[in-house]
């Protein structure tokens, strides 16, 4: 259930909701607005009777039943938009964050030069992968501590922040000591464990949403990172799989204004991995921004020809460059559009 408080609720009167909600078995979780607190009562059913002794206690506004499935995530309990902080980079703010770099992290040479030239075209965080899941265990598999510890010498060398994937519970630790952002690949989406784990670390996390994950199992997905303890997730259309075969997943664009109406999450696109073809790359980053995207992930490589993973998807230097000149003035519009 959802409990409102009046603005001029007082501590000690917020503290005693929490309390009686304690009382009738479920957790509380305080949510601080600019206006209004209003505290999420989680736990099994909202029972009429326990509602109705809420609303009358002093200083509640009004309480009434969470009507989703996921609850810390949806707009019922937070209206406004949630803005995660990744050092002196906000996602959900309204701006647009773009996040680039190699799909896997392969040497020196590569990940430095990739750093440079995405941030000197406008990107603020580098992608990279350290630890890579391979449908063929064949494949190469990434350079694990090694990639993490380059992913950070190229933050120290750019600026820019580093978002990496985690694949095992055992390696969150470790991945959050180089990493500013965890990410969850799709394969793990409903690795509950990993979900969990996540949930206690103090990093954000983007979460990417599975290739056959409906809208409902993607947010139930994010909420269990939510009540355990983190509160900073982040959500990520990245193509789900259809009967197509033109293009390596199908990218669900409607899922952002959805994703926006439904959760106060903010809500990035990748189109490298939507399409796995870099002519589709630029216009579906332009249809990112002007359905209303926070950000976008996308791949980019010196040399894709020789890309150790996901060539055919990876822009060259100079079309990412190209790409980040395009979306510009689209930007620009929506930034004109919101004041």
């Amino acid at each position: 259930m959802i409990v409102a408080m009046q603005a001029e609720a007082t501590e000690s009167q917020i503290n005693h909701i929490c309390d009686r909600i304690r009382e009738f078995g479920y957790t509380p979780h305080v949510i601080r607005g600019t206006e209004r607190t209003v505290i999420a009562a989680i736990g099994p059913g909202d029972k009429k009777e326990h509602i109705e002794s809420l609303k009358s206690a002093d200083g509640v506004e009004d309480a009434f039943p969470i009507l989703q499935p996921f609850k810390l995530v949806s707009r019922e309990v937070k209206k406004q938009r949630s803005a995660i902080q990744v050092g002196d980079v906000t996602i959900g703010d309204g701006g647009f964050v773009i996040m680039a770099g190699p799909c896997s992290v392969e040497g020196y040479e590569q990940l430095m030069s990739t750093a440079e030239a995405v941030a000197a075209s406008g990107a603020r965080i580098l992608r990279g992968g350290a630890y890579k899941p391979r449908t063929s265990p064949y494949d190469f598999q990434g350079l694990a501590e090694e990639g993490l510890k380059l992913l950070a010498e190229a933050r120290n060398r750019t600026g820019l922040k580093v978002i990496t994937e985690v694949l095992d519970t055992e390696d969150v630790e470790l991945v959050a000591e180089y990493a500013d952002v965890l990410q969850i690949g799709a394969r793990n989406m409903q690795n509950f464990a990993l979900l969990k784990k996540l949930g206690e670390i103090n990093r954000p996390v983007m979460l990417k949403r599975g290739l056959s994950a409906t809208i409902k199992e993607f947010l139930l997905s994010a909420e269990y990172i939510v009540t355990h303890g983190n509160p900073n997730v982040m959500l990520c259309e990245r193509g789900i799989r259809t009967f197509e075969t033109a293009t390596r997943n199908t990218l669900d664009i409607a899922a952002v204004p959805l994703l926006n109406e439904l959760t106060h999450l903010p809500v990035v696109i990748d189109p490298s991995h939507a399409t796995g073809k870099r002519s589709l790359v630029r216009p579906l980053a332009k249809a990112a921004v002007a359905v209303g995207a926070d950000g976008l992930m996308t791949e980019v490589h010196p040399r894709p020809e020789e890309a150790w993973s996901d060539g055919p998807q990876s822009l060259r230097f100079e079309e990412f460059a190209a790409m980040m000149r395009e979306i510009e003035p689209y930007i620009n519009l929506r930034k004109s559009e919101s004041n």
